[in-house]
Order: structure tokens, then sequence, then C-alpha cells
């Protein structure tokens, strides 16, 4: 796992070496946590690439990298958990070092782009073809490892990090309210839009090649929707349990190939206690890290006890549990976090991950299994489940769904004493449950509606409708090949795990300079996702049922069917407590949002208000938009 960097001149004869050595040098500096182990660079006639290494895969210097060799130049980030099979294909190669990055550029050699279908991985990668002067700039299938770009007039830039592409420009980025729109809906920024209006996001399963007369195309490899347009194969629940089992062991087998010791998260939840109890088949010691909040905090939020199933897994299977109590700074924190997070990110499972990751790289540690994609793929969201209840209650007649909702409103979601859940989620279901089918799994995860967004901007108001377009474009393209069911995994994997779950586990944890692997999102289970009924994910009121029935033979009943939790923080306790002071600073002081000319004072106050009065559950909004003010003030704006 690394950081790559690089930047291809429009007119080669123009761009002096030193500058481009220069530039090269402070990007490398700027994203040196992902790769303390080495950092280098190579330049040529207009061309700079430059690396930062954390060793993973031979960890000899012979692998460090800017990697030359006859004449291909490839720097690479990520892990192609295939490449020793692959070496076969290479049978008459020369092969200087045991590393995956020498076969990859020996593989793109001999099959050039047709090579990207045979990796099986996370990557994001950029190779140099110094006798045709082409550059090719690639990203994984799924997305998992990040590529932020800029065209300018002066060329082609690229990054692993928003933050080091920034200094490619000599003048002030512009902030996007299509961005900022987005933030607000889904509380994180995505893949259709970035944070600057000169910055783009490399899409999952594409590549960009730029040629020697700086001509740039965009091609996609790879897309999830040749799996989702051919009808599902298995529908026998003993077929589906047997071909899950086989796919989800080849993958985490697969996930196990290093250099250096393979460690996990381990929630004590379905998903990574299940690849825990399959990667302990493969080691003879294996470090697993959880965390454990205060009793206070989870009274609040009414927070299941996560570190209580971790200790039993960890026992039962007789792995090593380090858990850590969580009791951050969160004044000293929120600046670090959000700054390593590139963009305003409102989602606190950042923070998990980061502090999870930090703990583990004080321990020597350099890899993580987590069980981050399961629920995309199987349906084992709250708002899946949701969704589904909400196709009956518009059954119900509107006269008595309005005499209900009339009711609700009445009620407070909190008291000083604590959160009530249930009033908390009536009051989400019914914010979305009477829209139609496309309209209302939108809702079900934005945290506004669309029109509230765009009528809380002062200054230039967003596209709201360009949100709205991108999210109905994949799940009706779902739900046209398949069902509900179907639709709602496509359009997360396409979206909400792409745009949110892997942008952030990412970053964080390459802020501690620690690697996550997800063996859950790899193309072999997905195949295998989709080959399956959705009638055997959501199943009555049994969410991932087809995993659950798989996870039997690997796990304590009590751990597969405990009630499901949120890998978040305690938002509402810290908003109510620790954050309080912090939200009048940053909100609505004269030096905080209010005063920026962005969001209107009264759209931020009514939130503020709402939720410290009780009547409404605003923690996770005001979370967001103090990261927001945070990034801002990050970024001297």
């Amino acid at each position: 796992m690394c950081g790559i960097n690089g930047i291809i001149s429009s007119d080669p004869g123009r761009r002096d070496e030193e500058i481009l050595h220069h530039k090269i040098l402070s990007m490398n500096d700027t994203i040196l946590h992902r790769g303390p182990d080495a950092s280098d660079l190579w330049i040529g006639e207009g061309v700079a690439l430059g690396h930062v290494r954390l060793s993973i895969q031979d960890l000899s210097d012979r692998s460090n990298q800017p990697m030359l060799k006859d004449n291909y130049i490839i720097v690479f980030n990520g892990e192609v958990y295939n490449f020793k099979e692959l070496k076969s294909e290479l049978s008459d190669v020369r092969f200087d070092t045991t590393s995956d990055t020498e076969v990859v550029l020996e593989m793109w050699r001999k099959f050039g782009p047709d090579c990207l279908n045979k990796l099986r991985g996370m990557f994001a990668f950029s190779i140099h073809e110094l006798h045709t002067g082409n550059t090719f700039v690639v990203r994984d299938h799924f997305g998992i490892k990040p590529l932020f770009y800029a065209v300018t007039d002066e060329g082609f830039s690229f990054s692993s990090e928003l933050k080091a592409l920034e200094s490619c420009f000599d003048t002030k980025l512009s902030l996007s309210n299509d961005a900022i729109a987005a933030s607000l809906a889904y509380v994180w920024i995505d893949d259709e839009h970035c944070i600057y209006e000169q910055v783009r996001k490399l899409g999952a399963g594409t590549y960009l090649k730029i040629d020697s007369n700086f001509s740039i195309e965009k091609v996609t490899y790879w897309s999830s929707r040749s799996l989702i347009s051919k009808p599902p194969k298995i529908s026998d629940e003993t077929t589906a349990i047997k071909a899950l089992s086989t796919a989800l062991e080849d993958s985490v087998a697969a996930h196990m190939v290093s250099d250096v010791p393979v460690n996990a998260f381990l929630s004590g939840g379905l998903d990574s206690s299940l690849l825990v109890s399959m990667a302990k088949e493969h080691v003879d010691n294996l470090d697993c890290y959880t965390i454990r909040f205060s009793d206070e905090a989870k009274k609040f939020e009414a927070m299941a006890d996560d570190a209580y199933y971790a200790e039993k897994v960890a026992k039962k299977l007789g792995v090593t549990l380090n858990t850590i109590e969580v009791q951050p700074n969160l004044v000293e924190l929120l600046p670090k976090i959000v700054h390593h997070l590139d963009e305003p990110i409102g989602d606190s499972a950042a923070i998990n991950t980061y502090i999870i990751c930090d703990a583990a790289r004080k321990n020597g540690v350099k890899v993580l299994l987590s069980g981050m994609g399961a629920d995309e793929m199987f349906a084992g969201y709250r708002k899946h489940y949701a969704n589904a209840l909400a196709c009956r209650y518009r059954q119900v007649p509107a006269v008595l769904r309005a005499g209900f909702e009339g009711v609700l409103s009445r009620f407070n979601v909190a008291s000083d004493s604590g959160g009530s859940k249930l009033i908390r989620w009536a009051k989400r279901f019914t914010s979305f449950a009477g829209m139609e089918d496309s309209d209302s799994f939108l809702r079900s995860y934005t945290y506004y509606d669309l029109a509230e967004i765009e009528d809380s901007f002062i200054t230039e108001r967003p596209d709201v409708n360009r949100i709205r377009a991108h999210h109905h474009s994949l799940f009706e393209y779902g739900k046209y090949h398949r069902d509900f069911v179907d639709a709602m995994c496509f359009t997360d994997i396409n979206h909400f795990m792409v745009g949110l779950n892997l942008a952030y586990s990412d970053r964080a944890s390459m802020a501690a300079s620690t690697e996550v692997r997800v063996p859950f999102i790899d193309r072999v289970v997905l195949e295998t996702a989709f080959d399956i009924a959705s009638s055997l994910k959501l199943k009555g009121s049994s969410q991932k049922y087809i995993l659950k029935k798989t996870a039997e033979k690997w796990l304590p009943h009590e751990v597969i069917y405990r009630p499901k939790a949120s890998f978040s923080m305690p938002l509402r306790a810290w908003i109510k407590h620790d954050l309080s002071d912090l939200v009048d600073e940053y909100l609505l002081s004269s030096n905080g949002l209010v005063a920026r000319g962005i969001l209107k004072p009264s759209f931020i106050k009514g939130l503020v208000d709402a939720e410290f009065s009780g009547k409404e559950d605003n923690a996770q909004k005001i979370w967001h938009l103090l990261t927001l003010e945070q990034w801002l003030r990050n970024k001297s704006i």
C-alpha cells in the first residue's frame, strides 16, 4: 500500500525539469504518511512520477518505486492478490523482484489494458511508456483505492490524495457548491463531485490514456452493470450456501498473501467475525482490534456493546483481541481527521477507523482485514429493510398515514436522560416511506430533502437535480434488470460503498500508515452475490439471510443473529456534551459557519435549536457541519 503522484506537461519543451522535480517532491512529502518506508521520484521529458511506499510485498529496496524496467515506468498503490498465479502467464520473463508491482508492469507489457481484468485486488497506478510517450492512469474495479486528477493549461496531474494535488495549482482553487450540496445530502461527496471545481475523481473500473500529443481518453474497462444485467442463477438455499462459502473462503485466502503479518478488525458483528474465522484457517496467530465506548455514551446513543461480542468471538476462535477504549480529545482530533479525509466527510466511522489503525500501527501492524462490503452486497443496512417495509406502508390509506405521522410529530427524539431509538427511527421512516421506490430509497439515506438543500444556500444555488439523476440512473438500471432489493444493492455498491465507505476507510487508515483489505469487495464474491436471488438476501425481516446461513458453519448463533450495530461514534452524546462549546464556536459565532455567506444562518441555527431541544435528531447533520467548518478552517478559507 502506497501513494502515487504524477505530472504530465501539455508542452514538454516549456516545462522546466527543476520545477517538475520540486513539485513532485512536494507532493510526495504531503502524502508521506501513506508510505513512510521509502520515497522517490522519476523525471523524463515533460513527465514526472512520484511514489511513497508502505512495504508489504517484497520488503527489500529493489521493489522501491518508481520502478523502471525496459522502457516502462510504473508507480503503483495497492495490492494484486493473484500476482503469483499471474506469473504463469509470464513464463518467459526475468523477474528482478518478488513484488506484485513488477508483475503488473510485465502484464501491461504483454497485454496492455487487457491485463486489467486479470488482476484481482485493489489498486491505483500509472504506467508511462518511454517508447510510445503514452501515460496510463488506472483505478481498480471497485474504486477501493483513490485517484484524484486535474487537467489545466499546463498539463495533467494526479495523486492518491487531494491535498497533494492542490500544490500543482498556481491559482486559488474554487469551491464547488454542487459538491457541498452533495455532502449535505449524504454527509459525504460522491465520485461524481469533488469539493474543488478544478479536480475530478477517476471512476471505479476506469483508466485514462494521455498520449504524446496530450490527447486524453477515458475508458471504462469493467462495470458491475455486466453482472446485474443477467438474471440470478441460484434460488436454492443449499446451493447458495455452498457457492457463497466457496467464494468467501477463496477471497479470504487470496487476501492473506503478504510478506508481513495480516491482522483484522473485529467488531463482534457478523461480517468481521466471519472473515476472522476464515482467516484463522491460514495463520497460527491473528491479532484483532476492536473499540469500546463509555457506558454513559452507549446509554445516550442506545448503542449495542460491540466489545462484548468481540470478546466472545475472540475466545471462541482463539485469536488475540486488542480492545481500545475510545475517549478521544475531539477538539484536538477533529482538525487532524478532517485534514486526512481530504473533503468534508461527516461520517464519524472515519474516527473509529483511524483510532483502531493508529493503535494497531503502534503495535507494529501494517495490514488489517475489514468486513466492509457485505451490507451493500447482501442487503444488510437498516435502510434496505426499511424500504421493503415502506412498500407496504404505501398501501395504507393516506388518511391513516397522515394521522399516525401527526401524532408522531408531537414526540421528542431525546430528553436530558437519553435518546429514544424507537421515536428516532419512526420519524426517519416516515420522512421517506410515502415516496415512490427510487425517491424513497434516496431519501432513506440522505439527511435532507433536496429542495431544502437547494434553498439553504445564500450564494449560487447548487444543481440538486444532478444529485437525484445520478442516484436514479443507478437505481432504475438495477430495477429494470432485477427487482427492488437488487436495485438497492446495485446502487449502494456503485455509490454509497465507493463514495463513503471505501473513501474514508482508505484515507483514515493510510493516515496511520496502515493498509486495510476488504475481502468481501472482490469480483468473485460480487459475481456470486449477484448469482444469488434477492429473496435469499432479504428474507422476510431477516437481512443478509444467506450470509447468516453460510456463517453458521463458522460462528456461534448469538453472534450471527445479534442485533446489527453501526460502526460509528456516539455522536448524540458528543454533540450534547463534549462538543457543545465547539458547536457554538464553529457554527453559531460571528467567526463560524453562519457568517461565511454559504448557507443561510436560519438553516444552521434551526438545526442546532431542534437538536438541543430534543425535538429532532440532528446530531449527524451537526457533526457534518462541524467537519465542513473545520475543513474550511484547515484551508484558511
